[in-house]
């Protein structure tokens, strides 16, 4: 398969859906595919909409880092259960996954930094995490010829990487062995309500059936759910990546610092990425949920790139409709993938920082360049959910750039939700509640 993912991509899945099933999920996704993946294990029928590919955007065009450091207390034990699924999940699929325990390193140029990753580590270690803090000669041996910038560092060694772009289409394929039904090129226009509670959903290829229906849309989420009269304060910003030409190895996990950020790669080279910085599309969303998102911007103003307007056809594009019926065109058939151009001055900035800061590897040559929209919330945590003003509809949704490595982790969650199945974690922190209810939106650790 080629990437990135796109419409040209030939569909894997080609469908018809079936008129009747217990569960759709809509989103191919990690979050969605995991989720529809043991949502088949409990015996459940269960379809999964997907408007273009499996793993088309966002799920395929991450970092590739399964990393529990870093991670907001209430993911943490979530992410914990995600690295025995990955484990798990690599004996089934196979290597094709490219799932390694190499290491998650955070690398601090500022005390300041330090005292960060060390009240981060402190609280983790209660949670038996094998995080650790590095001083300069640590970090030093760790990556070779890189201790320069850094005074030091946290390392969580049991952490890992993993290829996005093949890993989701292998997981797909382990759902569909397990009974799963996934359709590509599906979009899934609108809920079919009566009486107000899930009855089905109005697809392109006509309605399907079902008692209950799992929104894992990513990007998307927001604007089908506002459709129905449900509002969460989410937002999409562009993150920009490159795949570098193979070069040799300095570190063979992930690695990052407040400038850059790197992972080895099965194919030689590394993933690069800007370590803090985005871009955002300013559109009628970023008005409606302007206060909601105060706290991380006043934290985040000066690594965010604002532009004035998204792409036509993105989900808070100026242009894109907020309202359809359930027999037209809808927004997500009229866009099947994001493909946002990535950032190219950022990533020249990327390829003259990893040069400054690891002189023997010189300026990495970039073979492939791409970006992807990250559904971001107020807090940095998703929604997790079932929707009480509407019976039979769960949300899953908002990772805020931490759904590759959780995927498994929040799929597993989310199926024993919709099977009524004890969950084994707290999620009120992921409760849709929290918008309404008087909560103070607290933005957790963003490491």
């Amino acid at each position: 398969m080629s990437f990135p993912i796109s419409e040209a991509t030939p569909i894997r899945h080609p469908g018809p859906p079936p008129r009747e099933t217990d569960v759709v999920v809509v989103g191919g996704g990690v979050v969605g595919v995991m989720t529809a993946w043991y949502l088949a294990e409990r015996g459940l029928r269960v379809v999964l909409c997907e408007k273009g590919r499996i793993a088309g955007e966002q799920s395929s065009r991450n970092w590739g880092w399964v990393r529990q450091q870093g991670r907001d207390f209430a993911e943490l034990p979530i992410m914990m259960e995600s690295m025995r699924l990955w484990q798990g999940l690599t004996q089934e699929l196979g290597p094709g996954l490219g799932f390694r325990q190499e290491g998650v390193v955070y690398l601090a140029r500022s005390e300041a930094e330090m005292a960060g990753f060390e009240a981060w580590r402190a609280e983790a270690a209660g949670h038996g995490l094998d995080s650790r803090m590095m001083r300069r000669a640590d970090v030093a041996q760790a990556i070779p010829g890189g201790g320069d910038p850094w005074l030091g560092g946290l390392i969580t060694p049991s952490d890992a990487r993993a290829e996005p772009w093949a890993a989701v289409p292998l997981m797909a394929a382990g759902a569909v062995a397990r009974g799963a039904v996934i359709v590509e090129n599906c979009a899934v226009r609108r809920l079919d309500l009566a009486a107000g509670r899930v009855a089905g959903v109005v697809t392109e290829e006509g309605r399907i059936g079902c008692a209950q229906v799992v929104v894992a849309g990513g990007a998307w989420s927001s604007l089908f759910l506002r459709a129905h009269g449900v509002v969460i304060p989410q937002l999409a910003v562009l993150a920009s990546v490159a795949q570098s030409e193979p070069m040799a190895q300095v570190f063979a996990g992930n690695a990052a610092d407040d400038r850059f950020a790197f992972r080895r790669r099965a194919d030689g080279g590394y993933t690069l990425a800007p370590g803090a910085s985005h871009d955002f599309f300013i559109g009628p969303d970023a008005f409606r949920h302007f206060g909601a998102f105060l706290p991380v911007l006043k934290k985040d103003f000066r690594s965010t790139n604002f532009r004035p307007a998204a792409p036509r056809g993105y989900p808070d594009a100026w242009s894109t409709p907020r309202k359809w019926a359930a027999d037209e065109v809808s927004p997500f058939e009229r866009l099947r993938v994001l493909n946002p151009a990535p950032n190219m001055a950022a990533l020249r900035k990327v390829q003259d920082d990893f040069a400054a800061a690891l002189p023997a590897l010189g300026r990495p040559k970039l073979r492939k360049t791409w970006a992807g929209m990250i559904d971001t919330m107020p807090d940095v945590v998703p929604v997790i959910d079932r929707i009480p003003a509407i019976p039979g509809l769960v949300v899953a949704t908002g990772m805020s750039g931490h759904g590759f490595g959780i995927g498994p982790g929040i799929g597993r969650v989310v199926a024993d939700l919709v099977a009524d199945q004890p969950v084994g974690h707290d999620l009120h922190r992921f409760r849709f509640a929290r918008f309404s209810d008087g909560t103070r939106l607290a933005p957790g650790p963003t490491l």
